[in-house]
């Protein structure tokens, strides 16, 4: 084992950041922990689910460099399939209904990226716009998704068969637990070397191919992990509100996790899951007041104002400053 002495200056500044980063993650951990004994649970839970889907956008478009319009396809997926699951068989545990529908989503994203994959730029945006719409269409018709009405009524059922997630409160750690698992799989993606390649694909695609890199799967890969993961967040939601509806399948909600991304920072690890809390902050407080009907045009003019100040996003500005004054 290599000592202190022995590093050189890069490794220890490699070595320090990763300690500052860890030191982060534990007391936003933390405060994660305590923050249902101040915030309504249900707020916070909504804020989970939408960071991890986020956050699984992000992985997609901040680390490939694919900008995908159809993310609300695996989003609505997840939900649907742990609604029906759990709607049609009371005793499933809303873990197993949660499983189910990723591996739909996962499933969906296969069928998505083989389809589009081989796709750049707006083509492969307008590809997966055109899939997810076709998904949207399906869920309207679909017999068992309740139509436009949604599914209603979603037991939250026992986790393990032992607690009980009709309370607030364990359900809350639930989800906080799901997010945690989500954000470690995402992080431990982007810092293996199937993340640094994905990074070189991103900068350089030609160069990439040049050096023997099936980059088609490379890039698939990546998608079918986000899509998983965007269905993930889509499930537990459902768990959460009870509730499964066309909205999540809307291209309303890809512009939407589009938006919460570059707002906190794309490519960045932990902007998503800022962009998220700020959109979801936003539209609640914006929802309950006189000018409730202009939410989304307040959101557009955020977004605007946002992208012509700082172009790297909330987290990837701070990162920048940080990086400035503290080499």
């Amino acid at each position: 084992m290599a000592t202190t002495h022995s590093l050189t200056p890069a490794m220890q500044r490699q070595r320090s950041a990763r300690m500052r980063r860890n030191m982060l993650y534990l007391v936003l951990l933390g405060l994660a922990l305590l923050a249902p004994l101040a915030i309504y649970p249900v707020f916070l839970m909504k804020v989970l689910c939408f960071a991890l889907f986020a956050c699984a956008f992000n992985l997609l478009l901040g680390f490939a460099g694919l900008l995908s319009f159809g993310h609300a396809a695996f989003l609505a997926t997840g939900g649907y399939f742990t609604g029906i699951m759990l709607s049609s068989y009371p005793g499933l545990t809303p873990e197993a209904g949660i499983l189910i529908g990723t591996l739909a989503a996962v499933v969906l994203g296969t069928f998505f990226g083989v389809l589009s994959i081989r796709r750049q730029g707006i083509y492969f945006a307008m590809v997966t716009l055109a899939l997810a719409q076709m998904v949207y269409f399906f869920f309207i018709q679909a017999p068992f998704t309740g139509g436009e009405d949604g599914l209603h009524g979603v037991p939250r059922g026992e986790l393990f068969g032992l607690i009980s997630l009709s309370d607030n409160l364990p359900m809350y750690y639930f989800v906080l637990t799901i997010f945690v698992i989500g954000f470690a799989i995402i992080q431990r993606t982007v810092h293996s070397p199937f993340g640094q390649v994905l990074k070189a694909i991103r900068e350089n695609e030609p160069r990439a191919v040049s050096l023997g890199y099936n980059v088609d799967a490379y890039k698939l890969v990546a998608f079918v992990i986000s899509a998983g993961l965007a269905g993930l967040a889509g499930s537990t939601k459902t768990v959460v509100f009870q509730l499964a509806s066309l909205t999540d399948a809307h291209w309303h909600m890809s512009g939407e996790v589009i938006l919460m991304t570059l707002l906190g920072g794309v490519g960045t690890l932990f902007g998503p899951v800022v962009g998220a809390g700020l959109v979801v902050s936003l539209q609640t407080q914006l929802a309950q007041s006189p000018i409730g009907n202009w939410v989304s045009v307040i959101l557009g003019a955020i977004f605007v104002i946002c992208v012509l100040s700082f172009r790297s996003g909330i987290v990837g500005e701070i990162q920048k400053m940080v990086r400035k004054n503290f080499k």
